[in-house]
């Protein structure tokens, strides 16, 4: 699977991988921008800005823009995440200058007033919908929690007074400020021409203005270690998450911290599964390694009857003790390795899984991975290695945030 790799004028990066045994092909623009990158006054307005990218630019109506991916038979759509907003369509190799017409297009978007006024209502909604999802508000608020004035505390959806209070001009001013041409990487996956793709990209893309980027606060988040309650009386069960910090996206370890947290809290036969979920002391228990520009974390998680809470959460307690002191055995680093390099590999028969693999290793490397490559960095993660993240970053330092009807939860 060839790799190639081209550069703008003006700044914008092209990747591709090129794979002549693939029937479709994806393409996504990387946009390095999201809630680490806003001040409190425009809490919210990348995942906006998201959405008013589809609401139509000088060329094209919001309708002309569903209807053109539709009409090229496009799995298309767009997310939000601390970090990244990214937009991308799997096609049919055939449509690809179509594709790189609407996606160039829509990335420069018209932001109209009556359409920022529409689509205000419709964040609001969201974030009450999500607000009605426990685990959801749970994770949200404990990431602000163990971040504090970390900006990855930031919530990605803001809140409903900071979507209230955000006008057109401060989101226009974020676009030309974070939207600039050094700023996005256009990246292919599947069967098409290359050259082909750097022509239409330099046709569509090369005027685009190029600017500094850059990114404020990268440093490591070592967590608040606080200890919070949220009472919400309809809520039924208790949610209840642990976060402790981990490894960079660019450290060297981030593999092993990887393999730690499957064996950790995969959702069938790891730790936290057998201690939990299998005795039926809670409905769920999950851990997973979050890795970030700088810094990165563990988030540990159950949700259970509330009278069980307490019991659990000493549970969950010695699991980690446990882990943090023992480590993990032969047999579950075996186990985890093997999971995850099926997941890598099945993931990579997708042209929209190698797309957004490759992206995301160049926002965050600087550098292409092949399949091998990354089936080789798991397979080298040994128990040294997974002593090597727990000693440098202890599961046991957490900050833990519990919602749910619950207005007190004691430490046992």
């Amino acid at each position: 699977m060839p790799f190639h790799t081209h550069r703008l004028a003006n700044g914008l990066q092209i990747i591709a991988e090129t794979i002549p045994s693939a029937r479709s092909m994806s393409l996504g623009f990387f946009v390095r921008t999201g809630s680490r990158d806003e001040t409190a006054e425009v809490s919210g307005v990348s995942h906006f800005l998201e959405h008013m990218v589809f609401k139509g630019t000088p060329r094209r109506s919001a309708l002309d823009v569903n209807r053109d991916f539709d009409r090229i038979g496009a799995h298309y759509n767009a997310f939000t995440s601390e970090e990244n907003t990214v937009f991308y369509a799997a096609i049919l190799p055939e449509y690809m200058a179509q594709a790189v017409d609407i996606l160039a297009d829509i990335l420069r978007p018209s932001l109209r007033g009556e359409d920022f006024d529409v689509e205000k209502n419709v964040i609001i909604e969201e974030i009450g919908m999500y607000e009605d999802q426990p685990m959801w508000s749970a994770y949200d608020n404990a990431k602000r929690v163990y971040f504090a004035d970390h900006p990855l505390g930031n919530s990605i959806l803001g809140t409903v007074a900071s979507i209230k209070a955000l006008t057109p001009e401060q989101m226009r001013a974020y676009f030309e400020r974070r939207y600039v041409a050094p700023n996005v990487t256009v990246v292919g996956a599947g069967n098409f021409d290359w050259d082909g793709l750097v022509s239409l990209i330099e046709k569509h893309c090369g005027g685009w203005i190029a600017g500094p980027v850059g990114r404020q606060g990268i440093r490591e988040a070592p967590g608040s270690g606080r200890f919070e309650v949220m009472a919400k009386p309809k809520v039924t069960q208790e949610h209840v998450l642990l976060i402790s910090p981990g490894p960079a996206a660019d450290s060297p370890l981030r593999h092993a911290a990887d393999t730690l947290a499957l064996a950790l809290g995969d959702d069938s036969g790891s730790r936290l599964y057998w201690a939990l979920v299998d005795p039926g002391f809670a409905e769920s228990a999950d851990a997973s390694f979050h890795d970030y520009e700088g810094t990165g974390s563990f988030y540990t998680s159950f949700s259970c009857d509330p009278e069980q809470t307490e019991e659990n959460l000493a549970i969950v307690s010695d699991v980690l003790a446990g882990v943090q002191e023992e480590g993990i055995t032969d047999e579950e680093l075996n186990q985890a390795k093997s999971k995850i390099l099926s997941r890598v590999v099945r993931s990579s028969e997708r042209s929209m899984g190698r797309m957004q693999a490759i992206g995301m290793s160049w926002t965050y490397l600087g550098k292409y991975r092949s399949v091998d490559e990354e089936l080789a960095a798991f397979d080298a993660v040994t128990l040294g290695k997974v002593r090597e993240v727990l000693d440098r970053y202890p599961l046991t330092q957490t900050t833990t945030f519990a919602l749910g009807p619950l207005e007190k939860v004691a430490r046992k």
